[in-house]
């Protein structure tokens, strides 16, 4: 090979660097890299019932009375009482949707009634849908519920005396009858969806 062609292919491969060395520089840009961190805090979920997160304990009607005149701390007609049942989300971030049900009430007297806000019911079962409310997550008057649910077996039921007779023979009936009268209580808490 010559010389002149020697230096020809030099002058075309340090022409070629050159070219690829600008045209490279035409189009840089600035190049900035900012590293952060991503966080976010995991909202407190807190749902009590009775002072409890898993299981109420026993609502014994009985206990709920002040009578003295009962044997062994029975119901009978003439008794009267209330219970509460707390709904707590106090140490919740989130709103919550409770919801309160009674299911297998089973040997309710026929007499016995229930009172909730001012309301009768003929069984717990009906005051259900009366229960269920929600509590927002930024509630300005707590974030705690009691329900008081008020119960009472009338001694006399009626209002004629033909009445009364034959709710007596009901609450006879019902008093030989009926050893236990039983519901179970669930209480369900339930996050309010975030509106956005």
């Amino acid at each position: 090979m010559t010389s002149k062609k020697k230096a020809l292919i030099v002058l075309v491969v340090v022409l070629v660097a050159l070219i690829a060395f600008i045209g490279g520089q035409a189009y840089a840009k600035y190049v900035s890299e900012v590293r952060g961190n991503g966080i976010a805090e995991v909202a407190t979920w807190s749902f009590k019932v009775n002072g409890q997160n898993e299981q109420v304990e026993e609502i014994n009607l009985a206990s709920t009375c002040n009578n003295e005149t009962l044997v062994n701390n029975k119901i009978a007609p003439g008794t009267t009482g209330s219970f509460n049942i707390i709904v707590d989300a106090t140490d919740s971030d989130v709103g919550i949707d409770y919801n309160i049900t009674f299911t297998e009430e089973e040997n309710k007297p026929e007499n016995l009634k229930f009172f909730y806000n001012g309301q009768e019911y003929n069984s717990i079962k009906d005051i259900e849908e009366d229960l269920s409310g929600t509590i927002d997550a930024n509630d300005e008057k707590g974030k705690s519920r009691t329900l008081n649910i008020k119960w009472e077996w009338l001694y006399e039921t009626g209002n004629t005396e033909e009445e009364i007779k034959a709710n007596d023979l009901i609450d006879t009936k019902d008093g030989i009858n009926i050893e236990n009268y039983t519901f179970n209580v669930i209480v369900t808490g339930t996050q309010v969806e975030p509106q956005v």
